[in-house]
């Protein structure tokens, strides 16, 4: 019997089908799944996972499962854990410490009990696991091969702790993969966030101005999707070359300042704090959206809202009102967390069969590598450090392998070409 901090286990059959339904769209997972199933290349490993716990995850940890490994598995954020999904794990006898709108007690409690378990490899989704190990549980890091980061938030934290030579195990920068960032971050977000606005709101985009803060990968496919659901799309950014990209890419540019007043649909994307502040809120329109589309829920600054409302209360299911003193309204969507996760079901089942390759196979590189990575510093890019980018024959493959399932071939260099590139 799995051990399991779950909300309600007779929910299992709901979150099978939603698993079932993923399996026929993740291709690439299904390949790696025979592979690991035959290779065993977890075998006696346990494997630490915090990711958001939905459905395309779960099929994730089924294919880590049928390589052998143990697996302890939370969420990563309160609102984004599907209670039958996680039901459903451990009907199948993996072991799941998650619920859905989790106390800061109880998120806190399923990272510890998935650390306590003494993993081998990590798997996390924003840094809490790696975060909690280094602060409350040394003595298990001995234990630790090394981990996979999915997210740039992730990255930022990991990045941080290398620079302070506080990250005492290899990590592999998963988010980094173009396999990833391109594909997941683009055009996954790009349309799991519309779709958790549109879903949550019922209200049409063409026709309003947009405001998307930040214009990394995952801002450019917020925008894209907004320009082309027929929306007037503003960027507001802090790097320069980033916002001359926006405006190369059609975009208007401006301060959030400037736009505060401007904006019907507010979008943040940066990985920062305080990007919308109560400076801004006091210049929105009655009846100004505002969501986060970024890791953490400090991007928003609800706390702030809160304290220059008059008034608060549900407008709609994962929708919040907050009246302003001159009876303007500011609407607030999954309490300023993840949009596309807290108010829909996150990125299409095919863009994380890319993303979740990546991780398997990375993980898989990991365990194959165990003894070469506890003696080493880094990879060619990295020297001295304990971040380790995803190898590019890991990227290569699992683009041929999606390439492969959509039936396309593409040309290969004679010798040749390769000597006219390359040289001998």
């Amino acid at each position: 019997m799995a051990n399991s901090e779950i909300r309600d286990p007779g929910q299992w059959e709901s979150g099978e089908l939603k698993i079932s339904w993923v399996r026929h769209h993740m291709p690439l997972l299904e390949g790696l799944e025979k592979e690991f199933k035959a290779e065993k290349p977890f075998k006696g490993l346990k494997v630490a996972l915090s990711v958001h716990l939905e459905a395309k995850t779960a099929h994730l940890c089924e294919v880590l499962a049928e390589g052998g490994a143990e697996m302890f598995i939370t969420g990563s954020n309160p609102l984004s854990t599907q209670d039958d999904v996680a039901a459903a794990l451990v009907h199948e006898g993996l072991n799941v410490f998650a619920v859905h709108g989790a106390t800061p007690e109880e998120y806190e409690s399923g990272i510890r009990r998935v650390i306590e378990a003494g993993p081998n490899i990590i798997i996390d989704d924003g840094g809490d696991l790696v975060s909690m190990i280094h602060e409350n549980y040394p003595e298990l890091i001995q234990n630790v091969i090394g981990g996979c980061e999915e997210t740039t938030t992730g990255i930022l934290r990991l990045e941080a702790m290398d620079r302070e030579k506080k990250l005492r195990f290899p990590m592999m920068l998963v988010n980094d993969a173009a396999c990833k960032h391109f594909f997941d971050n683009r055009y996954g977000t790009g349309q799991s966030v519309w779709d958790g606005i549109n879903r949550t709101t019922n209200l049409i985009v063409a026709g309003k101005d947009v405001v998307v803060a930040g214009y990394g990968w995952c801002g450019k496919g917020v925008a894209m999707r907004a320009k082309g659901l027929g929306a007037r799309v503003i960027v507001t950014e802090v790097d320069p070359i980033k916002a001359m990209e926006a405006v190369m890419d059609g975009f208007r540019v401006m301060s959030m300042s400037e736009a505060a007043g401007i904006g019907d649909i507010f979008v943040t994307v940066t990985g920062c704090e305080d990007v919308i502040t109560s400076e801004h809120f006091m210049k929105m329109k009655d009846g100004a959206i505002c969501c986060n589309a970024g890791h953490f829920d400090c991007e928003v600054s609800v706390a702030q809202l809160k304290e220059i409302a008059v008034a608060a209360k549900t407008a709609r299911h994962n929708i919040m009102q907050y009246d302003l003193p001159d009876g303007r309204r500011i609407y607030i969507l999954a309490e300023g967390r993840l949009v596309n996760l807290a108010a829909g079901d996150g990125h299409p089942a095919e863009i994380m069969d890319m993303s979740f390759a990546i991780q398997a196979l990375s993980a898989r590189y990991l365990a194959d590598n165990r003894e070469i990575l506890r003696c080493a510093q880094g990879d060619s890019r990295n020297p001295g450090s304990m971040l380790y980018h995803v190898p590019e024959e890991i990227d290569k493959a699992v683009a041929l392998r999606k390439l492969d399932s959509w039936g396309v071939t593409i040309d290969k260099l004679t010798e040749k070409q390769k000597i006219y590139l390359y040289g001998k």
